[in-house]
């Protein structure tokens, strides 16, 4: 079991490390595309990825109800095309390091919503939220003359698309126990598609090409068929032997590794500020997932 567990990890390690690196291939792809048509070319390559799983895995009895199906794909699938889109338009003004901390923070702002639907929130979340929003504070806020405050654009698209990838979260918890997971996800990929391109043929005629788009060929077969087919897969197979807490833990690391893929490829540096603030808020995601204020059980003695 000991096994498993350590194999589970190091393969959701590899999930992080490619979600990480794939804000370095997000930015790449709009040297040719607009963030609309970028994100309509990786989702429908990601979603058409998957199809081959379908002859793999067989849904649970009763899991595609063909209107269930449809209502929680649509639902699932506009919100993923809000926080993406919201991601994608961040990156034209800030950093692939910047990007993956704060996009990061939707591990606190889960439990956080949980309040709204009435669940518990432990007392290491709202610290490790503390210490995320100092960070956040210090790679995002700057000062002019010590008087007026300001914040990247980019961070405040990327901040908001946090929040729907939150959302997101939620909305996947509740539809997983009741819709097959595989087919929910292929079609939530083909609305996020969909929707993407609408967008973009209206509002980026000029760059969404097929000469542009066989030009981002590169960052696109990464972000669509690593990103999305290949980590999704390994992210579905690996929570099936790796405990929750460790899962959550481990892929905040693609913070990391987005901060790594944009000081390595993209020649993208940080100030000290900046650092400190990105290890104050890897520190608050680390945190909010510790359990570290269990109540201590006592153990009963029957006496006869």
């Amino acid at each position: 079991m000991e096994t498993r567990n350590i194999r589970a990890d190091l393969t959701l390690l590899l999930v992080a490390a490619i979600w990480g690196f794939a804000f370095v291939a997000q930015r790449l792809g709009m040297d040719h595309l607009g963030p609309f048509g970028f994100n309509g070319c990786r989702f429908l390559l990601g979603a058409v990825s998957l199809l081959p799983l379908l002859l793999l895995f067989r849904p649970k009895a009763g899991a595609t109800e063909p209107r269930a199906m449809l209502r929680g794909s649509i639902s699932a699938g506009v919100i993923l095309f809000l926080g993406a889109s919201l991601q994608q338009a961040g990156l034209l003004w800030t950093s692939a390091g910047n990007a993956g901390f704060i996009t990061g923070l939707y591990i606190i702002i889960v439990p956080l919503l949980g309040l709204l639907l009435g669940q518990i929130t432990r007392l290491n979340t709202w610290l490790g939220g503390l210490l995320a929003v100092i960070g956040l504070y210090l790679l995002t806020v700057t000062t002019n003359s010590g008087a007026n405050f300001t914040i990247n654009s980019g961070d405040l698209l990327v901040l908001g698309s946090a929040f729907f990838w939150a959302a997101h979260v939620v909305v996947i918890g509740r539809l997983a126990s009741q819709l097959d997971n595989l087919r929910l996800a292929i079609i939530q990929f083909m609305i996020c598609a969909l929707l993407s391109f609408i967008v973009a043929l209206i509002f980026e005629q000029d760059s969404l090409t097929l000469s542009n788009i066989t030009l981002a060929w590169q960052p696109i077969a990464y972000a669509g068929l690593l990103s999305v087919g290949v980590a999704y897969t390994l992210q579905v197979v690996a929570q099936r032997d790796a405990p929750a807490s460790h899962a959550a833990i481990i892929m905040s690391l693609e913070a990391v590794f987005a901060a790594i893929g944009g000081w390595w490829l993209l020649e993208e540096d940080f100030s000290h500020r900046a650092m400190i603030g990105c290890s104050l808020m890897l520190a608050g995601m680390i945190l909010s997932q510790l359990n570290l204020f269990r109540r201590k059980q006592t153990k009963q003695i029957n006496v006869t």
